[in-house]
């Protein structure tokens, strides 16, 4: 019997400093069986520094961070927890998220994040609100 689920995607965008930035997740919800390889896409554009994270929220809970590339080379494989990484691809201005075996438990809601300022520094911080398509 194979299992599927539904993974919905949101965008989180951190505005901390005065770089423009933007970010696009195309897949609203996707179906994946399970065993099956995962790929959720997300392109960002941005004039400065970028700090890229991947979260995940289970039903009930709060955001889990899965991933982050804070800095390195222009394109790199960043691993993340529960077998997740993804590939950051600086000249398509990409971060995609991928799993190359799927499970059930995966069945959540998935954001991509974008920042100009690193992580614990001081700044305002907004989001924008993940849309259920």
């Amino acid at each position: 019997m194979t299992l599927v689920f539904i993974l919905t995607l949101g965008v989180l965008l951190f505005l901390r400093g005065t770089g423009a930035q933007s970010l696009t997740q195309p897949d609203g919800h996707i179906t994946v069986s399970e065993g099956a390889r995962l790929e959720l896409s997300c392109n960002y554009s941005s004039s400065g520094t970028t700090y890229l994270f991947w979260y995940v929220q289970h039903p009930n809970q709060g955001l889990q961070l899965l991933l982050k590339y804070l800095s390195g080379p222009s394109d790199a494989l960043v691993q993340g927890i529960k077998g997740f990484e993804a590939e950051f691809k600086k000249s398509e201005k990409a971060f995609h998220l991928r799993k190359h075996s799927a499970h059930w438990s995966d069945s959540a809601k998935y954001f991509c994040a974008v920042s100009d300022t690193a992580p614990g520094t001081t700044g305002g911080a907004a989001h924008k609100p993940s849309e259920t398509l």
